[in-house]
């Protein structure tokens, strides 16, 4: 069961990160994917998901970047 509420978290994460940056849901989902933002939403997902939906863009827009992601 808490593998749906993790995806669920993730998807809603993605979406939001998509708005705040100006991208597509899949354009978010590969920069995400691709400057491991995705595993950070999956490793952190304890303590993460009791953040708030910005608080977990702005961490992943730092994670993103400290893999050579170009997005502020």
């Amino acid at each position: 069961m808490e593998e749906r509420y993790k995806l669920s978290y993730i998807i809603c994460v993605v979406r939001n990160f998509a708005d705040r940056v100006g991208l597509t849901i899949r354009q978010a989902f590969n920069y995400l994917y691709r400057y491991k933002g995705i595993a950070f939403l999956e490793e952190c997902y304890p303590a993460e998901h009791t953040l708030s939906i910005e608080n977990a863009v702005d961490d992943l827009l730092v994670i993103c970047k400290r893999n050579g992601g170009g997005l502020s």
